[in-house]
């Protein structure tokens, strides 16, 4: 084989191998294609995902807005609880009083 001859066989693995290279990357293109179908899907599925983060967005403010009112009524309550007990306080201190005074009258 002399060196023309070694080129020419040469050149034709290559062009063989680049022949071989272009059609596996022509059918892996071909399978792996994306439909205009899957891409409107693909859509619907990104516009559903974008309406669910922006229902749960709006649940997590209500939640929150409702945990503050929840808490704002307990601080309200438990202040009125207080401000009753030491009513009740007083009231008690005053009618254990008033006993005093009348079992001091009933005994002179």
């Amino acid at each position: 084989m002399n060196r023309f001859e070694f080129i020419i066989v040469t050149a034709i693995i290559l062009f063989v191998a680049f022949c071989l290279g272009w059609f596996a990357s022509w059918l892996i293109n071909r399978f792996t294609r994306v439909s205009k179908a899957e891409v409107g899907e693909l859509d619907r599925m990104a516009q559903s995902l974008h309406e669910a983060e922006e229902t749960r967005d709006k649940a997590i403010t209500y939640l929150q807005q409702r945990e503050a009112e929840i808490t704002n009524q307990l601080s309200q309550t438990e202040a009125e609880l207080r401000a009753t007990m030491d009513g009740l306080r007083v009231a008690r201190q005053e009618a254990e009083e008033m006993r005093d005074y009348i079992e001091q009258q009933n005994v002179s």
